[in-house]
């Protein structure tokens, strides 16, 4: 068991398939996580567990062995999940739920993503070909930084992580949670995630928190060879969102779909 970081520690920064899951296949299906008011109602209907305390190292175990039992969460994505402590990137109200598989509002509209929805995205990106040869997420392009934890993950498996966001004090927020040493190999960026980061493209590794009606075709121009980019996006039958995994070998795009997810809209523009 990872130890307990000390309390207020910080973390280093910078052709068509359809693959249906059931729980009848291996691992739990995955259920998409609420929208924004109905992740707030349920945040505030919620109590503390008993027994342990929101930042015990147990309480923190035992939801990743949840992920890994039920969802076949990558090892990797497992050990990340250990490192860092949810809860610190939470709302104080909020984070005796930090633990619990939910989505947590982050503000201005935002939510921090279900565990189990990070995890799978995650280990998605580590099924990748680039990422299965070398045992890491390589350099990473993140659309969409809200409260900092996701990136804090993908700094445990990446080389470099270059995170967007377009919201300015959720940017703020997210410096203030990563620390003082996000100038290392996490680099925060306040601008429009639609038309990624060109300046340090390619990307081994591109994933987004926000789902739109199209896949922006800077991502896909920003997407190295071997590559796999993770996103949410209107499913091909329009009746909600879906996990889409794009794979590149040379100039080839191999497409995806996997299970439904609700994420919030991805937008243009910086606010």
């Amino acid at each position: 068991m990872t130890p307990k970081p000390a309390r207020g520690a910080r973390f280093p920064v910078q052709l068509e398939q359809t693959v249906p899951r059931s729980p009848a296949s291996g691992p739990q299906t995955l259920r998409p996580q609420a929208p924004l008011h109905q992740a707030a109602r349920d945040a505030a209907q919620r109590h503390q567990p008993s027994g342990l305390g929101m930042d015990s190292a147990a309480v923190r175990h035992a939801l990743v062995q949840r992920l890994r039992r039920e969802f076949h969460c990558h090892d990797a994505v497992c050990r990340a999940m250990l490192s860092v402590p949810r809860h610190q990137f939470v709302d104080s109200a909020l984070a005796t739920q930090a633990y619990e598989d939910t989505s947590l509002p982050i503000g201005l509209g935002q939510t921090i993503s279900k565990p189990s929805v990070v995890a799978r995205m995650l280990s998605l990106l580590h099924e990748g070909g680039q990422a299965r040869r070398s045992g890491s997420l390589g350099r990473v392009l993140e659309i969409g930084t809200g409260c900092g934890y996701q990136t804090a993950l993908l700094g445990q498996m990446a080389t470099r992580v270059l995170s967007v966001e377009r919201l300015k004090p959720l940017h703020d927020k997210a410096r203030a949670n990563l620390g003082a040493q996000r100038a290392g190999h996490i680099r925060l960026v306040y601008g429009d995630g639609r038309i990624g980061h060109p300046p340090n493209a390619p990307y081994d590794s591109i994933i987004a928190a926000a789902g739109g009606d199209d896949l922006p075709p800077a991502w896909l121009e920003q997407l190295a060879d071997g590559g796999r980019l993770v996103a949410p996006m209107q499913g091909p039958s329009r009746g909600g969102q879906v996990l889409l995994v794009v794979d590149r070998q040379g100039e080839e795009l191999r497409r995806a779909v996997h299970e439904a997810v609700h994420f919030v809209p991805l937008k243009s523009g910086i606010e």
